[in-house]
């Protein structure tokens, strides 16, 4: 790709995206079982408009939007830098396991400490950071190996979903609260649940900038980044631990919502390339934006039943996941 068709690009793609984000969101707004209106909703924003319309966009509609932006976006962005870390594009916190390990120290934490709730963000980040290091560690061979890192992935994926499983067996009694948040959602998901996570997802978003550069280094390989006087293996160990942060604040809110860190990345990089400064904000734009739109279809047109969002999210993400395979002959 030219220089000049990839910097029109990057431009059309910094314009259009937010653009999409503010549509799907006022498109969540609008579409639901009670529709609203636009005009509903300006009355119900600047004027005192009706009481009911009032309470679905306020106390429902509006604080599962910002939810699932901010989990959309954290999502994307830990997908990104897992698949520059580990130099694999097919690399997602959902597949390779890192989720599994948010989501198996937010299932103790549920099941096992639930007096312990407000700590479930940092239980999830903590079991996202010790599964990917995890995953590093056995992939690292003078060199991180894509091949590895997904068998490492699945592997562990496979492990952590065994334990899970054997902890809600054992503790079959508590597990009915458990199993929405195994489907992957945002049902019910309120203001209460956004001030539970929105300040480790917002610090983790806000790293992100600073990840641009490092990132960036990665590219060029280990070599080329020490020659420019990095150190690779420490910058590479903040990036893992952001990508954690990123993907626990996601899971301790949405559950195990999947394949939007493989998708969003991987689209956004073949559009804009490979670099960070726009690869990572644009990720997150469009994390967010699939995550919005894919929960208003599931919670709209399914009536009068409500798909979990990662369902849908995985039924769409599990044939973009295969195709890749085919492309990269790992098939």
């Amino acid at each position: 790709m030219s220089l000049k068709k990839r910097s029109f690009r990057r431009k059309y793609m910094s314009i259009i995206t937010p653009a999409l984000l503010v549509l799907v969101t006022f498109y969540s707004l609008t579409y639901g079982p009670v529709p609203i209106s636009m005009k509903e909703i300006w009355q119900v924003i600047f004027q005192d408009g009706d009481s009911m319309h009032k309470k679905i966009i306020i106390d429902v509609r509006l604080p599962r939007i910002i939810i699932g932006i901010l989990v959309g976006a954290c999502l994307a962005a830990s997908g990104a830098l897992l698949q520059g870390i580990m130099k694999n594009p097919l690399a997602d916190p959902g597949i390779i396991g890192v989720s599994s390990g948010g989501g198996l120290a937010a299932v103790i934490t549920m099941v096992l400490l639930p007096q312990f709730g407000y700590l479930l963000p940092v239980a999830a980040f903590l079991g996202a950071l010790i599964t990917a290091l995890a995953i590093y560690l056995l992939a690292w061979d003078q060199g991180t190996s894509p091949v590895k890192i997904i068998l490492a992935g699945v592997a562990i994926n496979a492990l952590l979903g065994a334990v899970m499983n054997g902890v809600m067996v054992v503790y079959s009694e508590r597990v009915q609260a458990v199993l929405p948040w195994l489907a992957g959602g945002l049902t019910g998901r309120g203001w209460y649940h956004l001030e539970f996570m929105a300040p480790y997802a917002m610090i983790g978003l806000i790293l992100c900038v600073f990840a641009i550069k490092p990132a960036n280094l990665l590219l060029l390989g280990d070599d080329s980044a020490k020659l420019l006087g990095q150190r690779v293996e420490i910058q590479r160990f903040i990036l893992i631990v952001l990508a954690a942060l990123l993907a626990g604040a996601a899971v301790s809110v949405a559950g195990l919502v999947g394949f939007v860190g493989l998708v969003v990345p991987h689209i956004i990089r073949i559009i804009v390339g490979e670099d960070y400064t726009f690869l990572l904000p644009l990720s997150m734009i469009g994390g967010a934006i699939l995550v919005v739109f894919a929960d208003t279809i599931a919670r709209s047109w399914f009536d009068p039943i409500e798909l979990p969002v990662g369902i849908l999210l995985a039924c769409l993400g599990a044939p973009f996941f295969l195709i890749l395979l085919r492309k990269r002959r790992i098939l």
